[in-house]
């Protein structure tokens, strides 16, 4: 197997040593390598670059993509340009002062080829070769800064300022880079870590410039790491807007002790063969392991690619891409499973009938659907089409859309009812698109009371789970 590599060069006034680094980079050739793209992003340049870096664009048209920003915008705006013009399955950031060595992009690509990585990152300070001795202080701040950063995610990287970032270019191109410069460094990797990304390190050679020579980052730069630390441990923002409302999905993960609450709510009716309908990030999957058998799925690519990840090393559990609406999805699992669970999924499709339909078909005779969708009508909301909600249910329509489908009703439970006035006035009232990180955490901080809560408050709940049984009898459901 071999990568098709897009690299990414960010340059700015470097019209004396560009034209060698573009030289290097396109001179690599390798096995792990099956084609390999540059993309040069001219960050408002004012000393010659431009002219230089314009005509090895014209000189090797088929493999140079030449981005010209107008003004200097920072390389973090740099890299974002490029990565929206790469085209390889993994794109890698490359500075153009010949500090790296294009000669070690070969080695980033191992990782990705022998171990399934989603990113890896070149190390200055892993056993190399060789590597140029400069500054001692310079060299004992970059290890503070990683240190710090591997407080704040819980990884343990050696060299979190590294500037070869090698990314899966889907992965890489579904985070939301908001840095404009070097805090890009550290935005990218407190994201990755959030995003739950199979991260590796391979050791690479260094040949750092002096100040005098035309090292750009100074101290100001690392006192803006820190801050960007800071920013972002506390800011989520992993997700950029698209179809599967992941932007909003994702926080879900925030609240651990709330999914608790729910995987407590419908574990009692789960068997041991169970298939999950839209697991997202595995949530509630992690909190019903292990079983028998246990099948997640979801039609999100990058969900699909996490679960792939987090079903290593489980021989119970598999992964498998699986639309609630459409029926041929459901035709390899037809019959096989005692549960199916689907939470929060429902309410998404436009033919619900024939999505119960489709839940009804990949149980046995006997098993059972348990289906979690959101409730009332009237607190229907901005947060409700953001998340891309075709309808809230009630406790006629749902009961009602379940027998349609051939399945017999179980149970009926509300669930959550603290919320329901939350839901209302964010939705309704003050018509937000997101959720807010200090509600989530009061939310997290708060289940233990809402859940003694729950039997007393009068009114319905955000949620109604309906909990329904395929007859032992393999009778067709009528037409709805």
């Amino acid at each position: 197997m071999a990568i098709h590599l897009s690299v990414v060069m960010p340059v700015y006034n470097e019209r004396y040593l560009v034209a060698e680094s573009v030289r290097r980079v396109l001179a690599v050739r390798d096995d792990t390598i099956s084609r390999l793209d540059l993309v040069i992003v001219d960050d408002g340049s004012t000393d010659g670059t431009r002219d230089i870096v314009r005509r090895l664009a014209t000189e090797h048209a088929d493999r140079i993509t030449l981005i010209e920003l107008p003004r200097n915008a920072g390389k973090g705006a740099a890299v974002a340009a490029g990565v929206a013009r790469a085209t390889g399955a993994v794109t890698v950031i490359h500075d153009a002062d010949l500090e790296y060595n294009p000669a070690d992009l070969p080695r980033l690509m191992v990782p990705f080829i022998r171990e399934g990585a989603d990113a890896v990152f070149g190390s200055r300070f892993l056993a190399a070769d060789y590597r140029r001795v400069l500054y001692f202080r310079h060299s004992l701040g970059n290890r503070l800064l990683t240190f710090l950063s591997n407080v704040v995610t819980d990884l343990n990287l050696t060299d979190m300022e590294t500037c070869y970032k090698a990314v899966r270019t889907e992965l890489l191109r579904s985070i939301p880079l908001r840095s404009r410069d070097f805090r890009i460094e550290v935005e990218l990797t407190i994201k990755l870590a959030k995003r739950g990304a199979r991260l590796f390190e391979v050791p690479i050679s260094y040949a750092g410039r002096t100040y005098l020579e035309g090292k750009k980052i100074d101290w100001r730069d690392g006192l803006k790491a820190l801050g960007a630390m800071a920013h972002w441990w506390l800011v989520d923002d992993l997700y950029r807007s698209d179809e599967y409302g992941s932007d909003i999905l994702v926080s879900m993960a925030e609240v651990p002790r709330f999914n608790r609450w729910m995987s407590d709510v419908v574990r009692p009716f789960v068997g041991s063969r169970v298939l999950e309908v839209g697991a997202g990030l595995g949530n509630l999957s992690r909190m019903l392991l292990p079983r028998e058998r246990y099948t997640v799925s979801d039609i999100h690519p990058h969900y699909l690619h996490y679960l792939t990840q987090f079903a290593d090393g489980k021989p119970y559990l598999d992964v498998r891409r699986i639309d609630l609406g459409r029926e041929e999805d459901f035709a390899p699992v037809a019959g096989q499973y005692d549960t199916v669970v689907c939470l929060n999924v429902l309410e998404h499709v436009a033919d619900d009938a024939r999505a119960i339909r489709n839940i009804r078909s990949a149980l046995e005779p006997g098993g059972r659907a348990i289906i979690l969708v959101p409730q009332n009508p009237r607190i229907f909301g901005t947060l409700d089409a953001v998340l891309g909600h075709e309808r809230r249910y009630t406790r006629t329509t749902l009961p009602g859309a379940v027998e349609s489908a051939g399945l017999r009703m179980v149970a009926l439970l509300d669930f959550n009812r603290v919320t329901t006035p939350m839901w209302w006035l964010n939705g309704r009232v003050l018509r937000r698109r997101h959720f807010g990180r200090a509600q989530l955490k009061a939310v997290n901080l708060l289940t233990w009371l809402f859940r003694l809560l729950e039997h007393v408050l009068p009114w319905h709940g955000v949620s109604l789970v309906a909990v329904a049984e395929r007859g032992t009898t393999d009778a067709p459901p009528p037409s709805r």
